[in-house]
């Protein structure tokens, strides 16, 4: 659980390494004061809301400017009785490659307690983390937040149903690959009205949450934004949904079909 909820919240976000780098649009997608909410519902119960925000920031690695990317979950209801969960994730990514340079996390899960940091040295290849010094495959290597606001923005002109996309992440002591299939085109009813979305299947890793064949399916919208507004997996007992609750300060007017 620990370990799969920042998964479910922001990426809802293996094989060898891409030796290339991926292509990104020439903007990025998102603009600071964007600010996204989602809920993550256990069949009728809302058992989650994640708010995803996107800030300038003051801080400047190597000399370059950042964007301060700041993710929070917790739990609601029912579920906040009984496990509570307070988890906020700070993502410091280049302004002009969204490459991250610094991540931080501070975890508070029933009594459970946990604070990591980590620093990217893209060029040298290397992740130095609160648990050691981890090489990584390329220079083109992302925390979870990092990978979510970068795959928003990856150039997809090229691809068809059925291709895929990898993205090397970090997390905690080690290094993984994101593998995301792009599965076509669908038109998603949400809380914003209907909209029409571009549909992914991000590979998960099975464990003490997901089986050995779940799913996860990604819709995002297919506009300028590329903003996530649903997403599903199976897990070992039923499955969890994630929705939008709202979508603020977006870099272009989302295309509501009426």
């Amino acid at each position: 659980m620990r370990k799969s909820l920042l998964f479910i919240v922001v990426a809802f976000l293996s094989a060898k390494a891409m030796a290339q780098e991926l292509p990104f649009v020439k903007e990025p997608v998102f603009q600071p004061g964007e600010v996204l909410s989602y809920k993550l519902k256990y069949g009728f119960i809302t058992a989650a809301e994640g708010t995803l925000k996107v800030l300038n920031s003051d801080l400047k690695f190597d000399g370059n400017p950042t964007y301060r990317l700041s993710v929070d979950g917790v739990t609601s209801g029912t579920f906040d009785i009984f496990y509570k969960i307070r988890d906020h994730y700070d993502s410091y990514i280049d302004k002009t490659n969204l490459k991250p340079y610094f991540f931080q996390e501070n975890i508070r899960e029933g009594s459970y307690r946990r604070q990591d940091k980590a620093r990217f040295s893209q060029d040298e290849k290397k992740v130095v983390a609160t648990k050691g010094t981890f090489p990584t495959p390329n220079s083109q290597t992302f925390d979870l937040v990092s990978s979510y606001y970068f795959a928003r923005s990856l150039d997809i002109s090229k691809m068809k149903s059925g291709d895929y996309v990898k993205l090397n992440y970090f997390l905690s002591d080690e290094i993984n690959q994101l593998e995301i299939q792009y599965l076509g085109k669908e038109v998603i009813k949400t809380k914003l009205g209907k909209i029409s979305c571009l549909k992914f299947s991000p590979s998960i890793k099975p464990g003490r949450i997901f089986r050995k064949d779940s799913k996860l399916y990604l819709w995002i919208t297919d506009d300028g934004n590329r903003v996530p507004v649903k997403a599903e997996v199976e897990i070992l007992v039923g499955s969890v949904v994630m929705e939008i609750k709202s979508a603020e300060g977006l870099k272009y007017p989302l295309q509501i079909i009426k």
